[in-house]
């Protein structure tokens, strides 16, 4: 074999077992880095849209059971005994009073009874109540009530929220309801 063959043979063996140049290096390094980005971003993306979903889902079920809860305690009662803005207090038939709280230093309302207290909602940032009497006036708007023994409408509001990763985002939940005293 001729000595020129052989020369770009192992030219040829060495070329191409020789490393990346730096052009292809710098090439693979800024698409690795723009995979591995798009991979990080969307997985922050989806972790916030997973928590954001369950913070819903458990406001959403922590507003329905209070509800139905101060509904049916609303319209059993008796009478209004006590009214605030942010509390009533409600006699039931057999004498036992039931208290609603809401206490913004610690954002929790309170269901409180004979037989205990119960943190209804967490992360209450308002509620607010306002009495109503029962028969409307002109334009179907119903008179406030000036004294507890008067009130058989309650109107009851509140915005709860949740915090994603630290932060206020989007996650709350805002409720209101009329509620008749049938008795």
């Amino acid at each position: 074999m001729p000595k020129r063959f052989q020369l770009s043979r192992r030219r040829q063996r060495l070329q191409s077992c020789s490393g990346w140049t730096l052009i292809e290096m710098t090439v693979a390094l800024f698409a690795g880095s723009m995979i591995l980005t798009a991979i990080v971003t969307t997985t922050v993306f989806v972790s916030k849209s997973f928590i954001a979903i369950g913070n819903y889902t458990d406001l959403g079920k922590a507003s329905r059971l209070t509800l139905d809860t101060m509904s049916r305690d609303i319209r059993n009662a008796t009478a209004l005994v006590s009214y605030a803005t942010n509390a009533i207090t409600l006699s039931n038939q057999d004498g036992t009073q039931v208290t609603y709280d809401w206490y913004p230093a610690t954002s929790h309302f309170v269901r409180s009874d004979s037989s205990g207290s119960r943190i209804m909602l967490a992360g209450c940032d308002f509620l607010n109540f306002h009495v109503y009497q029962r028969n409307p006036t002109n334009n179907f708007q119903f008179a406030p009530a000036t004294t507890p023994s008067q009130t058989k409408l309650v109107d009851v509001s509140w915005r709860c929220s949740r915090k994603i990763l630290g932060a206020k985002i989007n996650t709350e939940s805002v409720q209101t309801a009329e509620i008749v005293i049938r008795n």
